[in-house]
C-alpha cells in the first residue's frame, strides 16, 4: 500500500466529495497540473488504494430487494474452495474472512424470503461449509463510508 503525503489525502478528499470528476476538474480544484493528478492517480491505482471503479447499484432495484450477511462456519482446511464456490453463487454480493466463531460473513441480495431460503441452503451445501446462520438486512443506518477516515488521516499527515 501506498504512503499516502497531504496532496494524495486532498486529491482522494475531492474524489469522494465529486466522484465523477475528470482529472482536468481536479487538477483546477487542487491547483495542479492535469499530468501530476494523472501521475498521482496512477500510482494510487497500481498500490490498490481504489478498492473497485464498478458503480455501486440498488440490488432492490433490479428486483432483488431482500438483503440478509449469512454467517458461515466452515472447516478451515477447505476455505479456497469453498470462496470459490461462493463466487459461482450470483446472489452473493461480498463475503469477509472473520476471526472468531465465524468464519464467512456473506451478503446476499434476494428476491423474496423462499429465495433467500434457497441461497442460504445452496452455501450450506457446499462441501466443508458445516453452518450457517442468517440475519435479514432491517436497513441500513450508517451507508460505506471512508470520508472520516480520510479526514482523520489527513489531520495527522
Amino acid at each position: 500500500m501506498a504512503q499516502l503525503d497531504s496532496v494524495d489525502l486532498e486529491l482522494l478528499a475531492t474524489l469522494s466529495r465529486e466522484p465523477r470528476a475528470t482529472v482536468v476538474a481536479l487538477a483546477d480544484a487542487l491547483a495542479l497540473s492535469r499530468n501530476t493528478v494523472q501521475a498521482r492517480m496512477a500510482r494510487l491505482e497500481r498500490s490498490g488504494v481504489f478498492l473497485s471503479f464498478e458503480r455501486s447499484l440498488s440490488p432492490s432495484a433490479m428486483g432483488f430487494p431482500i438483503e440478509a450477511f449469512i454467517s458461515v462456519t466452515v472447516r478451515q482446511a477447505e476455505l479456497p474452495q469453498i470462496t470459490a464456490e461462493l463466487h459461482r453463487v450470483p446472489e452473493v454480493l461480498q463475503a469477509h474472512g472473520l476471526s472468531g466463531e465465524v468464519d464467512l460473513l456473506v451478503r446476499v441480495a434476494c428476491r423474496d424470503t423462499q429465495h433467500l431460503f434457497d441461497t442460504d441452503a445452496r452455501i450450506l451445501a457446499i462441501e466443508g461449509v458445516e453452518r450457517t446462520e442468517t440475519s435479514l438486512v432491517m436497513g441500513e443506518v450508517i451507508d460505506y463510508r471512508v470520508r472520516p477516515l480520510m479526514e482523520l488521516a489527513r489531520e495527522t499527515a
